[in-house]
């Protein structure tokens, strides 16, 4: 079959913060995407303000860049595995990958995830050991990592002989020898054009065009991103839109567009293995095909790994609805939802009991909890139940998610890990120690022992560990969990809380929250130090008399509550707890707010049944 010499496709695939993003900066940098003189942001691809804050890539994006003649589309893909869809998609595109690993961590589960999809898809692999200048890089030891990682995941005999780079993306330097230091990303980009196969093609084809991925544009509408299989598309051209219900629809390309660095520029045409983004398709959804309208031939739409974890989200039924928010209606959330599920296909949404709240069903919290955020930032007032996980029926027993879990902790708290990983029902599959202090532990554990477990395992910690987890697979289910040690403190009336009253209650717990505070009846206002719920009164204010004191006029010392981000306000919710989210506040509530109705509730609950 013919080849096109003048174009490569890849993608560069890691695990978190292993320097993807830096390293597609350092390549445009390089092939001269910007002006010497010009003004660009760090991680440039890193464009959504969610991305930016977070310092994570969310979103899969393409970008070109030109090296000696040959043109190199460069798909730049999310680490965390809670975005997994994203790097599925990215796959689909290419015809070979970048595999980043951290000369120090080594492959950690979200590598695994990862390279297991390439290795699937039967793609070449160039590995990029990157980092190399760190004080504690490894690199010899993580190479050994690597090997064992793909001879672990089955990998064929031509896809184990993979050549290795060397490089540092944030100087910008690549090199082949491990112990010298380069001066530019030259030795990556030749080992890139000569590894990396070139786009294949049959000319005797009819045109085939996969959508891959959607954007919009404010001026043409939605972009359909596709990577052409065989044949032509032509600017103006009428081609066969094979629907996802089996439906072909004939339509016209309105537009059409190619990726020069970070722009997308007018195209007259594009060839087959190009990847292009075409307006005129207003109803296009990620998985159809763009065929020949003379001999529509559909390609196989893309399988995506099925969600592992649920959340319920509905409207605000809180006492202070409407006050923040201008979103407020069920059907505006509901044709929001929908309206997320066309971009990101790793989503669910599924009816509940309630018409005015649906579960979603995602990748991992992480995922869910960006979809909530940017939600709230639109102006949506939301209330948002505690996650739970998405069980199945396999052979008539009931299955549940497990996660592998790679946990980084100092020697001396060895024991307390352990511990608490005992607790959530983990089970250690490998320990190592570098011999610098520190200590690599992998466990498989339940997903829903890992809910809430993040919080927990910094403060005992001392917020030095670090942890990664990836879906593992379904495993039996382990039984029950008690994974929330300590109870809540409700308010049970509504008012503003006054700095008296909060003093006493801090001798109670933690409080989450501070003097001059909007609280009403079921809202939990801090943490009991015991197991149960207390309810409190965080209103109350102190009674004054026309008698003079000198201790009267002392200073009242408040400790300063506990702040919480969104994703931390849901881990730690309990199962009868739901988060109220608003565009400028995070609330903790009982999803049952009448006090006595709790208590009815908790009552039935304890009596035996017959």
């Amino acid at each position: 079959m013919p080849a096109r010499a003048d174009l490569r496709n890849v993608a560069i695939v890691a695990h978190v913060d292993h320097g993807k993003t830096t390293l597609v900066d350092a390549m445009l940098w390089q092939t001269g995407a910007f002006r010497a003189n010009q003004d660009v942001a760090e991680r440039v691809l890193d464009s959504n303000d969610l991305e930016r804050e977070k310092g994570i890539t969310i979103l899969a994006k393409n970008t070109a860049v030109r090296y000696a003649g040959v043109k190199i589309n460069i798909v730049d893909t999310p680490g965390h595995a809670d975005f997994g869809g994203e790097v599925e998609r990215g796959l689909t595109m290419v015809d070979g990958v970048l595999l980043l690993v951290d000369a120090s961590e080594g492959p950690l589960p979200q590598t695994r995830f990862v390279l297991r999809k390439a290795l699937e898809a039967r793609l070449p692999v160039i590995l990029v050991v990157n980092k190399v200048d760190r004080p504690d890089a490894r690199v010899a030891e993580v190479v050994d990592e690597t090997y064992e990682l793909f001879l672990d995941l089955d990998a064929r005999e031509d896809q184990i002989d993979f050549p290795i780079v060397y490089t540092n993306a944030r100087a910008g330097w690549a090199s082949v020898d491990p112990d010298t230091a380069g001066t530019d990303l030259k030795p990556l980009f030749e080992l890139l054009v000569d590894h990396i196969p070139a786009p294949t093609y049959d000319e005797s084809h009819p045109l085939q065009a996969l959508v891959t991925n959607l954007d919009a544009s404010p001026y043409v509408g939605r972009l359909a991103i596709c990577r052409i299989r065989h044949g032509t598309i032509n600017k103006g051209q009428t081609v066969a839109w094979c629907r996802a219900d089996g439906s072909v629809e004939r339509v016209r390309v309105t537009e059409l567009y190619v990726s020069e660095a970070l722009e997308r520029v007018d195209a007259a045409a594009a060839g087959p293995g190009e990847v292009v983004a075409i307006a005129g398709l207003p109803g296009v959804t990620i998985g159809e095909t763009l065929a020949d309208p003379d001999d529509a031939r559909p390609l196989p739409v893309i399988t995506i790994d099925e969600p592992s974890l649920a959340m319920t989200i509905g409207i605000n039924t809180s006492p202070l609805a409407g006050a923040e928010g201008t979103k407020l209606t069920a059907r505006l959330v509901k044709s929001r939802l929908d309206a997320e599920l066309v971009g990101n296909v790793s989503l669910r949404v599924l009816p509940t009991e309630r018409p005015d709240a649906w579960e979603v069903q995602g990748r991992g919290e992480l995922q869910l909890a960006v979809l909530v955020e940017t939600m709230r930032r639109e102006g949506f007032e939301l209330t948002v139940g505690k996650p739970q996980v998405v069980t199945r029926d396999i052979d008539g027993k009931l299955h549940e998610p497990v996660e592998r879990v790679a946990i980084d902790v100092p020697e001396d708290y060895l024991g307390v890990v352990t511990q608490l990983l005992a607790l959530r029902k983990g089970r250690m599959e490998q320990m190592v120690n570098h011999g610098t202090g520190w200590v690599r532990m992998e466990y498989v554990v339940p997903a829903r022992g890992l809910i809430g477990f993040r919080t927990e395992f910094l403060t005992e910690t001392r917020g030095t560990g670090i942890l990664h987890h990836v879906f593992e697979g379904y495993e039996p289910w382990t039984g029950e969990l008690r994974t929330r040690r300590a109870g809540s403190l409700v308010a049970d009336r509504r008012g503003v809380t006054t700095t008296y009253a909060l003093l006493n209650l801090q001798e109670r717990g933690e409080l989450l929250v501070g003097p001059g505070v909007e609280v009403y009846e079921g809202m939990v206002v801090g943490e009991n130090a015991r197991a149960e719920d207390m309810d409190v009164n965080p209103t109350k204010e102190r009674k004054l008399t026309n008698m003079r004191s000198s201790t009267a006029e002392e200073l009242v010392r408040l400790t300063p509550p506990r702040t919480m981000s969104l994703e931390q306000a849901l881990e730690f919710i309990a199962d009868d707890e739901c988060v109220e989210i608003t565009p400028a506040s995070v609330r903790l509530r009982k999803v049952v707010l009448d006090a006595s109705q709790r208590g009815r509730l908790r009552h039935s609950r304890k009596q035996p049944r017959d």
